[in-house]
């Protein structure tokens, strides 16, 4: 009897461990494959045909802000979950200002800032950059501690409802590493060396602007007539 129980509970661990083995292999075989975006790599005329950056508002307003930016950098989360919903609201929804995302990954010390570029970038190929963008930003206190991004990107195209494969294809490829050398290279031209930087009416101004600032700026640039009388 103490022999059969003893055999009972063998065959049970090893049902066990088959099961956990199956899961392991389902998970390497499912799981979103490691991606990696490289740097400095030489910019064609394909990277930069056509594209200026990833824009919001009326192509009417009369003032344009273009903001180099970072995925990672904490200055550039804060402006973007504190002060852009009131700069969206007051200018960009209002037609006063058309705005401009640009790509400004700082590699050292941000290794995921150009795999965030290069996963918002996928998404605007599915017409879905401002989606995917808000989710990185918002959560860039988790996925920056990981070890490896990628798999918390693939689950934010997921939850955006991108077509997997094409966005997993996207990635894999590396298809953007240009355009986002080239928006770093155009950045570093014009004088931006860090993140957040934002260019209006040909003048680079550093650091996180409060939303108010930003529309004192608007104002001055373009002032809103005053009301007939």
């Amino acid at each position: 009897m103490a022999a059969d129980a003893g055999l009972t509970r063998f065959y049970r661990l090893l049902s066990a461990a088959a099961v956990v083995g199956g899961l392991v292999l389902l998970w390497l075989v499912w799981r979103p494959a490691t991606v990696s975006i490289p740097a400095n790599v030489v910019v064609t005329a394909a990277d930069t045909a056509g594209f200026r950056g990833y824009p919001l508002g009326a192509e009417s307003a009369p003032v344009e802000i273009v903001e180099y930016a970072d995925y990672q950098c904490p200055a550039c989360q804060d402006f973007e979950l504190v002060q852009f919903p009131d700069v969206k609201k007051q200018l960009i929804e209002t037609g006063r200002v058309r705005w401009v995302y640009r790509d400004y990954p700082l590699d050292n010390p941000h290794p995921f800032a150009r795999l965030a570029a290069h996963s918002a970038a996928c998404a605007d190929d599915q017409g879905r950059f401002w989606p995917q963008h808000a989710l990185i930003y918002s959560g860039q206190g988790e996925w920056s501690v990981e070890r490896d991004a990628s798999g918390t990107f693939h689950d934010y195209a997921e939850r955006n409802g991108l077509d997997l494969a094409k966005y997993d294809e996207c990635m894999q490829s590396a298809r953007h590493a240009g355009r986002i050398q080239a928006s770093y290279e155009i950045g570093s031209r014009l004088g931006v060396n860090s993140t957040p930087t934002f260019l209006i009416g040909g003048r680079l101004y550093a650091g996180r602007q409060s939303s108010d600032a930003l529309k004192q700026l608007v104002d001055s640039l373009a002032p809103v007539a005053a009301p007939a009388p």
